[in-house]
């Protein structure tokens, strides 16, 4: 009887057979509708179907987490999908306004459900280090800068759609392929003596590929394709071939930073607001996914989970940590 009201939690404070004080119900609402970061992020890449929901078991499996609980979170992301799918205005506002949940618990299921909204690849070998908290961090600053309505009253904008005419403007930043040499210049003398020189040389050396890297990758958001695939070619095209180069992920945070600020002090950025509010919008949310999607020097968090729980029936085990190497 309980589990019924709660997929409906308004109702919950309508009835009159379960007596709970306003704590006690935001405690029951948020401990029913509460999701474990390792199993949404293998959900996020699926399609909520009933096909989906029979492979549940596999994903108990792998994470470590009941299987009850795994079909709870999974059906419960199916209903509030559906819920707000096609309400106006922000979406962790409407979820928390109609599942009454708290405002951080909201905006986690906001990232789910833009990511899956949008269709994003998650789940290529190449992305199964990548956390659902990577993939929350960049999703938020996608809605943020590059869905409907930005700029807009939170209560009046579409957050859960990437905005196409962003997509299709973003094409008119391949100009900076035609500025490429100036746009090094600037880019290397803002970043001279903030990072090693030796690193200094490798972005000298290898400026036409990370840059061509960045630019081409953005102009071909416009195709849903190229779109779908953002994620893994981020990974393929920039931070393998940092990785390669040895960045240091502080160095590559400076980098980026030079490269943002040098593009808006050419001439062709200065004179055309619209190209810069552009760039700055497309190249804010790539920094933001730079750095979570580095390698990171500590296992996923779903292996640390699982090696945990053997540690906790064998205290022989040795015990993972998350502490950073």
């Amino acid at each position: 009887m309980l589990e019924k009201l709660l997929l409906s939690p308004t109702k919950l404070a309508e009835q009159w057979t379960f007596q709970f004080d306003p704590a006690m119900q935001t405690m029951v609402v948020q401990k029913y509708y509460d999701l474990d970061d390792i199993v949404i992020r293998e959900i996020i890449g699926k399609k909520l179907s009933g096909r989906t929901r029979k492979d549940i078991d596999d994903i108990s499996e792998k994470t470590g987490v009941l299987l009850r609980s795994c079909r709870r979170q999974f059906d419960n992301v199916k209903r509030v999908f559906k819920h707000v799918d096609e309400l106006p205005g922000s979406t962790a506002t409407n979820i928390q306004s109609h599942f009454l949940l708290p405002i951080g618990l909201a905006k986690k299921y906001a990232a789910v459900i833009f990511l899956m909204n949008n269709r994003f690849e998650t789940n290529k070998r190449k992305l199964h280090y990548l956390t659902f908290e990577d993939f929350s961090v960049c999703a938020f600053s996608m809605m943020n800068n590059w869905t409907c309505g930005v700029g807009s009253k939170q209560d009046s904008r579409d957050d859960s759609d990437i905005e196409r005419e962003f997509l299709s403007d973003l094409r008119d930043i391949k100009v900076l392929v035609d500025k490429e040499k100036e746009h090094k210049s600037l880019t290397l003398g803002l970043l001279r003596g903030k990072v090693a020189d030796r690193m200094c040389t490798e972005a000298e050396n290898n400026f036409k590929s990370y840059s061509r890297a960045l630019i081409n990758i953005g102009c071909s958001l416009n195709n849903s394709r190229d779109l779908r695939d953002f994620f893994v070619d981020i990974v393929e095209k920039v931070v393998d071939p940092c990785k390669q180069a040895r960045w240091k992920v502080r160095e590559l945070e400076i980098f980026l930073q030079a490269y943002h600020e040098a593009a808006i002090g050419l001439d062709v950025m200065a004179n055309d607001a619209g190209l810069r509010s552009t760039w700055h919008k497309y190249i804010t949310t790539m920094s933001v996914y730079f750095v979570p999607s580095f390698p990171k020097p500590y296992p996923p968090f779903g292996l640390v989970t699982l090696v945990n729980r053997v540690k906790a029936k064998d205290p022989s085990a040795p015990k993972a940590s998350l502490t950073r190497g």
